[in-house]
């Protein structure tokens, strides 16, 4: 055999059985149900696959056994930090149980989240997990008809497709908006860039909150169908100031934009939050480390990560069977830190002129 050909071919598992000096029924069985041979040949046939750099063939092994461990998840992008601890949830609670986590980006386009559905789906996985509720007729259609465990998360839906674990990001944005107003504040910005229907949401509840508040909202939005980025957030920063001279704050639709916001106000000179307040959403890792440092909306991503994934094994342990609550509510919480502040409200000062009009009337 020559070099070239050696360094092409693939170990098999007769080879794997060769070299350990079994036969090729007892490798299987070790790769699949490691629990059936004993430690001393189990470590004898570890020695061989590390040796040939054996990888399993997972379609045999689906054949042979029905069973993937594999679980297919569809995050709206990989490189948005956000998805980040919900993802090491996820690989936390299900690799020491023996399962892989397969993940496929949809940056934001639902027919690209159609199309990974599928691709996950077409791999026989044990569940799927989605970050997202709106999916397209097709991809509901596909999730709906595959048989398996289905969790659609981040946000809360009104008709899951199975289970549904997030939180109510309209009630979030108002609950934001909610705070800066209760700080006294009363010109009140927003600024975001709605690609999917969570900011729709949160913007949504900054609009609820500013009418029940007898608020003008006339100028006071900053909104943009780039994607979400720091120096979009210093973009709209700056829109909004030119706009309103008498800007008191700003709820930021995501963290990335509230820092962007952040440092144009630093190059304008602006005091934050002396001059405007602040307000981020998510509470990534950065907030607590900018400075000032941002308040900003906690969403428990880890937390969403790790309860959808004890009800997935829960559901796979369970033969089906379902927990009683299909719509669970994660929560969100406000994390107030430096960049908001009480607005410092003072009564007109009173002088000897103004105190005999004010008699006058």
């Amino acid at each position: 055999m020559s070099k070239r050909h050696e360094h092409r071919s693939r170990s098999r598992l007769s080879d794997v059985a060769e070299r350990a000096g079994v036969s090729a029924v007892t490798v299987s069985r070790a790769i699949r149900h490691p629990e059936m041979v004993t430690p001393k040949l189990r470590k004898r046939i570890d020695k061989a696959i590390h040796e040939l750099a054996y990888v399993p063939n997972r379609a045999a092994s689906m054949l042979a056994s029905s069973r993937t461990r594999l679980i297919g998840v569809v995050v709206s992008s990989l490189t948005n930090g956000v998805f980040a601890d919900f993802l090491r949830a996820l690989h936390d609670l299900f690799l020491p149980e023996g399962f892989h986590v397969m993940v496929l980006d949809s940056r934001y386009v639902p027919g690209e989240e159609e199309t990974a559905i599928a691709t996950l789906l077409g791999q026989h996985p044990e569940a799927m997990i989605v970050s997202s509720i709106d999916q397209t007729p097709r991809a509901r259609q596909l999730l709906k008809r595959s048989g398996i465990p289905v969790v659609q998360t981040m946000e809360l839906a009104k008709s899951p497709i199975d289970i549904n674990i997030g939180l109510s990001h309209e009630a979030a944005g108002y609950a934001a908006t909610r705070y800066l107003i209760e700080l006294g504040h009363r010109r009140i910005g927003v600024i975001g860039a709605p690609r999917d229907s969570r900011l729709h949401n949160r913007i949504a509840g900054y609009e609820r909150a500013m009418r029940e508040a007898g608020l003008d909202m006339t100028g006071l939005a900053g909104r943009s169908s780039n994607p979400s980025s720091v120096v979009l957030g210093g973009e709209l920063m700056r829109g909004l100031v030119e706009r309103c001279a008498d800007l008191e704050a700003v709820f930021c639709c995501n963290d990335d934009l509230a820092l962007g916001a952040l440092f144009e106000c630093h190059r304008l000179g602006i005091s934050v939050p002396e001059r405007i307040s602040l307000i981020g959403f998510n509470d990534l890792e950065y907030a607590a480390c900018a400075y000032p440092s941002l308040t900003s909306v906690l969403t428990p991503r880890y937390e969403m990560g790790r309860k959808t994934a004890e009800i997935v094994l829960e559901i796979i342990r369970g033969s089906g069977k379902r927990p009683p609550r299909r719509r669970i509510d994660i929560g969100f919480k406000i994390m107030e830190r430096e960049s908001t502040r009480r607005r410092d409200i003072r009564p007109p000062v009173r002088t000897a002129r103004n105190a005999r009009q004010s008699e006058q009337v």
